[in-house]
């Protein structure tokens, strides 16, 4: 049984919850976020606390149960805080930059024969700090952190001179080079 699923969640006054069919609806003041839950889930609000139950007491319905909470937990987060990732560039010439209206274009210049042009989801911004220093900004945590893979997709970490996209507390081991 998921003891996470047990421990229900209080919800500040300023988060407005709607339960419809199996969807829940947060609205918050940075924005909105809806997630289906699974069928073996019910979530029960009353007087700003969130508590889930199972339709039928077996392990995987306790499953569901705290991934459920967990999802819900992360979307009052989101929607009151919001979620970044910093990614840092290593390497010589390699740069971030942004282009379009809204900044929704991310130019990556990797040490590849051409620059590598990303465009944002929608509800994802992202803030440059520097041309070597990214931040990925969003009310949806698992947005966020698809941006983020997405983005150090184009050229991870080399194990050999640590060259490539990292995320800012990522730590890279260094391997050896063969000697004669």
């Amino acid at each position: 049984m998921s003891r996470i699923a047990k421990r229900s969640i209080i919800v500040p006054d300023n988060i407005q919850i709607k339960l419809k069919n199996k969807e829940i609806i947060v609205k918050g003041n940075k924005g909105t976020l809806k997630k289906k839950i699974n069928n073996l889930v019910y979530i029960k609000y009353k007087k700003n606390i969130l508590s889930f139950k199972v339709y039928k007491s077996n392990n995987e319905g306790w499953m569901q149960a705290g991934t459920a909470r967990s999802l819900v937990y992360s979307m009052i987060i989101g929607v009151t805080k919001g979620f970044s990732k910093k990614l840092i560039l290593i390497g010589v010439g390699y740069r971030f930059s942004l282009e379009g209206n809204n900044n929704e274009q991310v130019v990556m210049s990797l040490g590849y024969s051409h620059n590598i042009r990303y465009i944002l989801p929608d509800g994802i911004f992202v803030k440059l700090l520097s041309q070597t220093e990214i931040v990925v900004l969003g009310i949806d945590k698992q947005l966020v952190g698809q941006v983020s893979a997405n983005l150090r997709f184009y050229r991870v970490p080399d194990s050999y001179k640590g060259k490539g996209v990292r995320y800012f507390n990522e730590f890279v081991k260094i391997k050896e080079a063969k000697k004669k």
